[in-house]
């Protein structure tokens, strides 16, 4: 039996976006589709909301974003 996906990224994990997005959803209670360039590839963020279909809420430097867990690596996971 597999581990659930949760389990990946936890709340309060720091991650960097492994992967430019073409655009990116704020986390907002009304959310905004933003350009991608506001986090750039490698920038580091920590995980603030586990969300469903495997995306994560990470807040970066210029705001809080859904991204889709695929696109994350969990920084410190040794």
């Amino acid at each position: 039996m597999s581990e659930p996906a949760s389990s990946a990224c936890p709340v309060g994990a720091s991650v960097v976006l492994s992967e430019q997005q073409s655009y990116l959803k704020t986390a907002d209670a009304m959310p905004m589709l933003r350009p991608g360039d506001l986090v750039s590839a490698g920038e580091e963020g920590e995980v603030i909301s586990l969300l469903p279909k495997d995306q994560r809420g990470v807040r970066f430097r210029r705001g809080s974003f859904v991204v889709p867990l695929s696109a994350l690596q969990e920084i410190g996971s040794d």
